[in-house]
């Protein structure tokens, strides 16, 4: 099946409209997109693809940095929601979360961190993987946008066909556990007033993906100093008149890690997430 039978026009693809309850033919779509990603086929953002499917962040880090870092999710589970890890240290698959998953390969792209110091952004992480890693699967956003369009609410990314999400580092510290700590990373969606209060209520059912927004309105209550230089993504199109919305975001391990320096560290690149087998609507708190 080529890649482009499952990305979603907004503007013309009736499924775009009603990723839930997709089933059986949605989680044949997203292993067909994982064996494209695997094939090399596909090497770029995947927030289009595979409608109605979660779809994951990544951090892979050695044994000795393993329960520290899930301490450290567990007491910020709005930018590190933990949805699947490694069974056993080496372990490249991911089960929990889909057939045949290999985190070495089935992502687009990789960052490549030695003493928090990005040294190669790959498509296959195999030469680099080792025997003593644990990959952990956090939560991503993309999963609730979804949740978004099938209520009617409108993404002005999509609108304005923009790519990855504008994504920025706050003035937020998250809670510190072992060596892990630093400040809150942010993506940001406007909406006007009435689908800003929608979307508020519609993800706060999705805590396992990030959940409620962290803020909304004024960037620099939270120590954005210009919304027009994101950190991460694609500079937004904010309508006159839209309001800001401000929910956490699963690249806050990748600042954290910068920070912390630990000796060897693997995550996805932003926009590059890993696509499951898990239908959305199966995170979703009714």
């Amino acid at each position: 099946m080529p890649i482009a039978a499952t990305i979603a026009d907004p503007a013309g693809d009736a499924s775009f409209g009603a990723p839930f309850g997709v089933g059986d033919r949605a989680i044949a779509e997203a292993r067909a997109v994982r064996a494209e990603i695997r094939s090399g086929r596909h090497d770029g953002p995947v927030s289009r693809l595979s409608p109605g499917m979660v779809q994951a962040n990544l951090a892979i880090l050695p044994a000795e940095y393993a329960s520290d870092f899930l301490r450290f999710c567990r007491l910020n589970p709005k930018p590190c929601p933990v949805i699947g890890m490694s069974p056993e240290p080496g372990d490249p698959m991911l089960p929990m979360l889909g057939r045949d998953i290999d985190v070495r390969t089935d992502l687009p792209r990789y960052r490549v961190f030695h003493d928090g110091v990005e040294t190669d952004e790959a498509t296959d992480i195999s030469d680099y993987w080792r025997d003593d890693l644990v990959a952990f699967a956090l939560g991503c956003s993309n999963s609730f946008e979804w949740a978004l369009l099938d209520a009617g609410v409108p993404l002005r990314r999509f609108e304005y066909d923009m790519g990855v999400c504008s994504t920025y580092t706050t003035n937020i510290e998250t809670l510190p556990a072992g060596p892990f700590h630093g400040p809150l990373v942010v993506s940001m969606r406007s909406f006007t007033t009435e689908n800003a209060i929608r979307a508020i209520q519609i993800t706060s059912r999705f805590p396992n993906v990030h959940g409620a927004p962290v803020h909304f309105g004024d960037p620099a209550a939270i120590g954005i100093a210009d919304l027009d230089k994101p950190d991460f993504g694609d500079k937004s199109v904010i309508p006159e008149g839209d309001v800001p919305v401000y929910w956490a975001c699963g690249i806050t391990p990748q600042v954290v890690v910068e920070r912390v320096k630990p000796s060897f560290c693997i995550t996805h690149k932003t926009g590059h997430m890993l696509i499951t087998d898990k239908l959305n609507a199966e995170l979703a708190s009714l």
